[in-house]
């Protein structure tokens, strides 16, 4: 059966990396590759109701991701449809190639380690569709925007979902985490834009496209739709802490509140200005195929993970390799081929917190590894999931332009923690 699963899965996995060749949408083959491995999963399953009952579980942490990716989405498209991001992209008149990369990459960064590695990079590669109208370009900017995002998560307790875990756990501790953390992920992002630095030249192409007078958006109402939609995505982290409730409890909180908002504000114009503005309009307009492909990863990755597949590669590593380092730099890059939270999980269930106590050499590397080692491929991480949907950027594009910069950097970020720890003992 696993035997079965891991195949189904390798040819489902290169199919959607043969995506450009045989032109059949990635996520119609992540669907059918995910149903499918529960379907050989339960026929060959003794007892059905068990495998059913796994699937439940999985699902409802899937859909979770699905809300609030759905959640953070719309918000952004209300804050596009409202003309609020105009509020930055006017004063951002940067043209020089490099000086823009490097704005846009710490900007990413940081904000990234205050909100989630997911929801700015949805944020980011909407203001680049502002910045840049040449697509080349801007589809090279947002493979950048994915490795700035996953490193600038990677060092905080809320900005990946990985170190949130191993946060949540006990594993970590949110003060020891930034500090440890901060400086090999700071190389991980510094590494690529210092290379990058020599080879890019020129000026963005063409300049942005200056909003024209709106007389149904006023600048008043610009500022107020932009300020509300960023206080919702940045206190969802808060929300957690709060209420303990799950992240898309939150989002899902904030797009509430505001199409409330949204309705009040256009509430005496015409029927037909009215539906522009509404949070249907902006439903529609959201990458629903790139949500589904999510969703097909997602339960793809969960029946490896309930057959045990992933345990059993993890047990693997840990009796044949022996060494720390050289097994979290594996998970690392293996976490650039599938979902790091079941590879994080199942070093969790492997290694106890008797064995490496809170904020061990162990944890504090693998929050690092897991965080950043997905942005070496396109599909290994959410925020690369998410700008492919958004840029419909294509898999072997990415490994030929920005996985190798991505490696670099995984790798610069790996030898800092290293030498770090061995001079701070």
């Amino acid at each position: 059966m696993n035997q079965i699963i891991l195949l189904i899965f390798v040819i489902g996995y290169g199919a959607i990396a043969f995506e450009s060749k045989h032109k059949i949408n990635k996520s119609a083959i992540a669907l059918v590759t995910g149903v499918l491995c529960w379907m050989v999963f339960i026929l060959f399953a003794e007892n059905k109701e068990i495998v059913s009952e796994e699937l439940a579980v999985h699902l409802s942490d899937v859909s979770g991701i699905l809300f609030f990716l759905m959640g953070a989405m719309t918000i952004v498209e209300l804050i596009d449809r409202h003309e609020g991001f105009d509020i930055i992209t006017t004063r951002i008149r940067q043209r020089d190639k490099r000086l823009l990369l490097w704005m846009i990459a710490f900007i990413t960064f940081f904000l990234s380690a205050v909100l989630d590695n997911l929801t700015t990079t949805i944020v980011i590669v909407s203001l680049l569709r502002k910045l840049i109208n040449n697509e080349k370009e801007r589809v090279f900017f947002a493979g950048i925007v994915v490795i700035a995002a996953n490193a600038g998560g990677a060092w905080t307790p809320i900005g990946d979902v990985t170190t949130t875990m191993l946060w949540m756990g006990g594993q970590i501790t949110s003060a020891n985490i930034m500090m440890k953390l901060l400086l090999p992920s700071l190389i991980c992002l510094l590494v690529p834009l210092i290379y990058l630095s020599f080879v890019l030249k020129g000026e963005i192409g063409t300049p942005p496209k200056l909003s024209t007078a709106n007389p149904d958006i006023t600048e008043r109402n610009k500022l107020v739709i932009f300020t509300t939609g960023i206080l919702s995505l940045v206190m969802v982290p808060i929300f957690k802490t709060i209420t303990h409730l799950p992240p898309y409890m939150g989002i899902l909180f904030g797009l509430g509140l505001l199409w409330i908002l949204t309705e009040l504000m256009h509430r005496k114009k015409e029927s037909r200005t009215r539906s522009v503005y509404s949070v249907s309009q902006a439903l529609q307009r959201i990458d629903l195929p790139s949500i589904l492909f999510f969703l097909g990863i997602l339960i793809c990755i969960a029946a490896l993970q309930s057959t045990g597949l992933l345990q059993m590669t993890a047990n693997w590593m840990d009796k044949t390799i022996k060494s720390q380092q050289v097994i979290v730099i594996l998970i690392g890059l293996l976490s650039s081929v599938v979902d790091n939270v079941p590879l994080v999980a199942a070093a969790q269930g492997m290694y106890k917190l008797s064995v490496f106590p809170t904020d061990h050499y162990f944890w504090e590397f693998l929050a690092y590894a897991a965080g950043t080692g997905g942005s070496i491929l396109i599909i290994g991480s959410a925020a690369g999931v998410a700008a492919m949907g958004m840029e419909k950027i294509d898999f072997f594009w990415y490994m030929k332009k920005i996985s190798l910069f991505a490696l670099l950097g995984y790798l610069a970020g790996c030898a800092t923690y290293m030498v770090q720890a061995w001079i701070m003992g």
